[in-house]
């Protein structure tokens, strides 16, 4: 049961912020942030109204049920209706109860992730690209827009690092339970034996900051320019093109030297710095609220094994979860993605519900 007085605040809020937003002396910023909660408020009022009205609705219907005087055919009407009326507002309460948790305020933005090979040599840097086309797939499927900010290709079409720019609708609230430690159990191709290897790849995804959001001081950066080395061609090495930017005040550090241009690499960087500091004061924020961050869904500790794959078997285990799905094949084309990602929301949601009311 969610409290009456809660529900009542939703319909008594929607109510203000819709005199609010008729009146002419409301400034543009305040306009913007009320017409945002009066949106949001829109997608769950009228079940809000149903909700309150609940008790009413169901009492008239058992009434007539109860009555002596009702004939069969109204009693049989009656009961259709008290039926519809309970699914319909177990419906509402699980709706309500969603729109009552605590926002992630970073779930509407875009990402950047970051995936790297981990133990396991050469496997690990083939697994750390097989995740990479995962995520491709998974991106062309949902039209959200991949753009690769930096890669570090190894042998035999292995990576050793990417990172990318993912765009779209509500993007970080879709991708921020993939970070973690990612393990997988094969056979290489270059085992004789048929024995099964294990190895892992990180994934880092970190919410992508407006420049609002992140305000970076040029007095807080050292930038160092250097010629790029590795993959690029003759003309990437001519020229001091790749940069390094240290974040003066919290010690972080990013290299880019994908690019041929100085500009574009600097801007490239910028990009991955800011959103890993964004990241870096949500962490400082999210560990002053909670010490018992590791037992939370999500956490992106990446010292966390959250999923196993397991080719033999042909099963992906999210251990968050206690999931197994023997679906792996499908799972690597992107498509039962939604699956596990809905079962982690849902699994996040539900211990949120827990505290709603205490």
């Amino acid at each position: 049961m969610i409290p009456i007085n809660k529900v009542k605040d939703l319909i008594n809020k929607h109510i203000s912020l819709e005199k609010d937003l008729s009146s002419i002396d409301v400034d543009k910023k305040k306009f913007a942030e009320k017409s945002k909660e009066y949106s949001d408020l829109n997608e769950i009022i009228s079940e809000a109204k149903e909700y309150i009205k609940f008790n009413s609705t169901k009492k008239d219907l058992e009434n007539i049920i109860e009555d002596n005087n009702s004939d069969s055919e109204m009693i049989d009407l009656a009961k259709s209706e008290l039926e519809k009326l309970l699914k319909k507002n177990q419906y509402n309460e699980k709706k309500i109860k969603f729109f009552l948790l605590p926002k992630d305020d970073a779930d509407t933005k875009n990402a950047i992730i970051e995936i790297r090979a981990g133990t396991g040599g050469l496997e690990a840097s083939l697994f750390a690209s097989d995740l990479f086309k995962m995520y491709e797939k998974v991106s062309s499927k949902k039209k959200w827009d991949l753009e690769i900010i930096s890669i570090s290709k190894s042998e035999a079409g292995g990576l050793k690092e990417v990172i990318a720019n993912i765009k779209g609708k509500n993007i970080y609230s879709s991708l921020k339970y993939e970070s973690g430690v990612h393990r997988v159990q094969r056979v290489p191709d270059t085992e004789t034996q048929g024995r099964v290897h294990t190895s892992a790849a990180t994934v880092a995804v970190l919410p992508e900051p407006e420049e609002l959001d992140v305000k970076i001081e040029e007095k807080d950066l050292r930038i160092d320019v250097f010629r790029s080395s590795g993959p690029g061609g003759q003309s990437v090495n001519t020229t001091d093109s790749a940069v390094r930017i240290t974040h003066i005040p919290s010690g972080i550090v990013v290299s880019q030297q994908d690019e041929k241009s100085q500009i574009r690499n600097k801007e490239k960087g910028l990009k991955i710095l800011r959103s890993r500091i964004y990241e870096h004061e949500r962490q400082k924020i999210d560990e002053a609220r909670s010490k018992d961050r590791k037992n939370k869904i999500g956490t992106g500790d990446r010292s966390e094994r959250i999923r196993t794959y397991n080719f033999p078997q042909g099963r992906v285990t999210d251990h968050r979860i206690n999931l197994t799905l023997h679906k792996l094949e499908e799972f690597m084309q992107g498509e039962i993605f939604d699956e596990i990602i809905e079962n982690l929301s849902l699994q996040a949601q539900e211990n949120q519900i827990k505290n709603l009311n205490q």
